[in-house]
């Protein structure tokens, strides 16, 4: 069964599957998919609470795997070629540092940044920060990502119907333009050969 299939059949398991499959490298953003989710509650497809609960869910397990990944196989991680480009070791020392600083304002803050979350997921874990203070930080900083990346998904979504009527009125709108510009320009080429003969 293709993804596209699941998507439209079981969308809950759909959309926690594309989470997924964003984490471990496939072309599936996490920022398209939330906004994915919002449409979909705009389109009647799904329902808000079960989607946010699936998203919101999705998002911590995704997260926390990343974490358990950095925790179990620590610095070794980074060393691995396969990891080099979520993680190469010049980047691990830099968010290393900033952990030192900041503490759980690196999850707080970084889940927020594009293209550094699982680079900091997996640092968090390899720098052996402790779980709970993961899953907290996480937690919370997930329910700002959630909130605001569904919430653009749905506005958008529930906008399409209004664009279309929008549409609709533009459409008759540039009818009646045409169809006087016409009746002006027949009208003219009318009085125009009618005075020169």
């Amino acid at each position: 069964m293709e993804l596209p299939s699941v998507l439209e059949h079981f969308p809950y398991l759909g959309l926690f599957l594309l989470l997924f499959l964003g984490e471990i490298g496939l072309p599936f953003p996490e920022d398209g998919i939330l906004l994915l989710s919002g449409f979909l509650v705009a389109q009647g497809i799904t329902r808000l609470v079960p989607t946010l609960l699936v998203v919101y869910m999705g998002l911590l397990i995704t997260d926390f795997s990343l974490y358990w990944a950095g925790k179990k196989y620590g610095r070794k991680i980074v060393e691995h070629k396969r990891f080099h480009r979520i993680l190469p070791p010049e980047r691990l020392a830099n968010i290393e540092e900033r952990f030192k600083k900041w503490g759980i304002w690196v999850i707080l803050i970084g889940r927020h940044i594009f293209g550094v979350r699982a680079q900091i997921f997996l640092a968090a874990g390899a720098l052996r920060m402790p779980p709970v203070a993961f899953i907290v930080s996480d937690a919370i900083s997930a329910l700002i990502t959630v909130g605001l990346m569904v919430g653009i998904g749905y506005f958008g979504g529930s906008q399409i119907e209004v664009w279309k009527k929008d549409m609709t009125h533009v459409e008759h709108l540039a009818i009646l333009a045409l169809l006087i510009l016409l009746a002006t320009g027949i009208l003219f080429r009318y009085f125009y050969f009618r005075n020169r003969t």
